[in-house]
């Protein structure tokens, strides 16, 4: 069962409880991404904690695909993934132009760009904890 919650600080409370991820963690969905993302041959795979940033989200995946085509696919098998999994409220914006998809999937949300697009706009740099350079993730996420 998951939970809306309101965090304030290091204070958090369950405001409204929901199904939202089934029998799945936050740090679970996230994994159930990146092994999407690197079985559907994505590359520059990281994934970003969110604890101390944002009370919107726990995770960050961002992935690159090689075409607009290839970023749709990622985005539609992900989705198609989590709802096999229970996870059926998978929010999906920039699906038809494939630039830039962006996917909200709860207490994990995936940036998914054409390599091009990714470089352009670098949300790594604004959303990476200081002095990381990045971590790929991959099949250990």
């Amino acid at each position: 069962m998951g939970r809306f919650v309101l965090k304030k600080g290091k204070e958090q409370r369950a405001i409204l409880t929901f199904d939202a991820h089934g029998d799945l963690t936050p740090d679970e969905v996230k994994t159930l991404i990146v092994q999407s993302l690197d079985a559907d041959k994505a590359s520059d795979i990281i994934s970003i904690p969110l604890d101390d940033k944002t009370g919107l989200a726990d995770h960050m995946v961002i992935a690159s695909g090689t075409s607009s085509r290839h970023v749709a696919a990622l985005a539609e098998k992900i989705k198609d993934r989590l709802a096999a999994r229970g996870i059926k409220h998978v929010r999906i914006e920039g699906l038809s132009q494939g630039d830039w998809v962006a996917i909200d999937a709860g207490d994990v949300i995936v940036h998914l760009f054409r390599p091009e697009v990714r470089e352009f706009y670098n949300i790594e740099k604004m959303w990476m904890p200081q002095g990381h350079i990045g971590v790929l993730e991959g099949l250990q996420a």
